[in-house]
């Protein structure tokens, strides 16, 4: 008899699809349209997914892989599917995704690409780029990340003249994020080529006729220059091995930055820094006084938030920012938990952490909210911090929590956010207090108006 445990499936994973990463990475370049190569319905729940967080409709279009394809391979339909994608749309990009049906029966996207080259090759052809992302291979980061990589990888192909530019990979972070950085880079004068750039393509403006491929996203003639930049700075401490900027740091020595997200004081400090040494400039003024008014605030708020204890889940590098700037203003994490396997999340937690944490969180890779609920329920958390997917569990405990990552269903405008800089994080701070504060107030059989 074998003494294997028994199998207990998922019930409520703490991750999303890996190609859903990848068709929003896809969606922050300019011209791009997302492709996924499966059946119809991958395509129709991660717009739904993707629009109820960007409150902004996507089309993401499919090769609409039945069950006849699933014997005899999809490539009649991916070619057909990028001739219709050109048809409807004229796009600059077609980016192609991979889906579980496609890898588990083997299906060669790289070479079903080269012959759709060969037979079409009279037509004007958009750039094609083609990512694997097998959902049961990864999560929707992985999907993300693998995107970039792909972009890279695939558009920019020469060495390129020098440029006084700067080239971001900033990781999953919102579109307000994404604005904020391009303000962060004005300011040191550095010209950013940001990728992908999802601020206006994931939040844009209300148009009196729909626009099938919305404006912005990081312009095609930039990526394919971006080996000339001064440098690339990657945000995130669990990245893959394979990375934009290892890709292009191997290829073309464009030396390479990688930063933790910054969030918190002393991650933001590198993150300046970092800018700086690639600028020549020191910090502007500005952020000398957003640092200051920050650090003002840990002070102020200490009292209310001191002790605390908190779970904390999401994308890996969004969890090590978070326990990383929880530990500066005195709350614990107890718990940290995210869908990715193998990030090494527990030894970055500990590096982001050292000498200010007063306790190691719990740290669980690869789970289930069904299994971390239990365990967090233990430990009696104070407060919950993460994607609307935990919002169950928070109001069974009758704490506050915090929305922040993606995605945020439950909440209007979780795209404009903002997590990152000495702003976000003030931003950030500011929410967890008032979170305490309006539930001490709730519980109170008589209220109070005065702090």
């Amino acid at each position: 008899m074998s003494n294997t445990s028994n199998y207990v499936s998922t019930t409520n994973a703490c991750k999303l699809c890996t190609p859903l990463g990848a068709s929003m990475a896809f969606r922050g370049v300019e011209g791009s349209i997302p492709f996924l190569h499966g059946s119809q319905g991958c395509a129709t729940y991660m717009r739904r997914y993707i629009i109820s967080h960007f409150r902004e409709s996507i089309d993401i279009a499919s090769s609409a892989l039945g069950e006849k394809n699933a014997i005899y391979g999809g490539g009649p339909n991916l070619k057909k599917g990028i001739l219709n994608v050109m048809i409807k749309y004229e796009p600059k990009v077609v980016g192609i995704a991979t889906t579980c049906l496609t890898e588990t029966i083997g299906d060669n996207v790289p070479m079903f690409i080269s012959e759709f080259k060969n037979e079409f090759g009279e037509l004007p052809l958009p750039e094609i780029v083609h990512v694997s992302t097998p959902s049961y291979s990864g999560t929707h980061t992985d999907g993300w990340h693998g995107a970039i990589h792909s972009i890279a990888e695939q558009l920019c192909l020469d060495k390129a003249p020098e440029k006084h530019s700067v080239n971001i990979l900033p990781n999953m972070v919102s579109c307000e994020d994404i604005r904020h950085l391009k303000d962060i880079c004005a300011d040191f004068e550095i010209k950013p080529t940001i990728l992908p750039d999802i601020s206006e393509t994931l939040d844009g403006i209300t148009l009196e006729d729909y626009a099938k491929i919305p404006s912005g996203g990081t312009p095609l003639s930039e990526i394919k220059t971006m080996s000339g930049a001064k440098a690339t700075v990657e945000f995130g401490r669990c990245l893959p091995k394979k990375t934009g900027g290892i890709s292009l740091r191997d290829r073309f020595k464009t030396p390479n930055y990688r930063i933790g997200l910054p969030m918190g004081l002393r991650e933001n400090d590198v993150f300046f820094e970092t800018l700086s040494a690639i600028s020549g400039k020191t910090m502007p003024d500005r952020y000398v006084m957003q640092r200051g008014r920050l650090v003002d605030a840990f002070v102020d708020g200490h009292k209310y938030i001191f002790g605390k204890r908190a779970v904390v889940y999401g994308e890996e590098d969004l969890v090590v920012g978070l326990s990383s700037f929880l530990a500066e203003i005195g709350i614990d994490v107890i718990l940290a938990g995210t869908g990715s396997h193998g990030k090494k999340l527990e030894t970055h937690i500990e590096a982001v952490t050292k000498d200010v944490a007063r306790c190691m969180p719990e740290v669980h890779e690869g789970v289930d909210f069904f299994d971390i609920s239990a365990r967090a329920e233990e430990l009696k958390p104070d407060i919950l911090i993460g994607h609307s997917k935990g919002y169950q569990y928070a109001k069974a405990w009758n704490i506050p929590m915090i929305r922040v990552g993606f995605p945020i269903h439950d909440r209007f405008g979780g795209q404009r956010i903002k997590h990152i800089g000495y702003e976000g994080t003030l931003a950030l701070l500011d929410r967890i207090i008032n979170a305490f504060i309006e539930k001490k107030q709730n519980d109170s059989p008589v209220g109070y108006g005065y702090l």
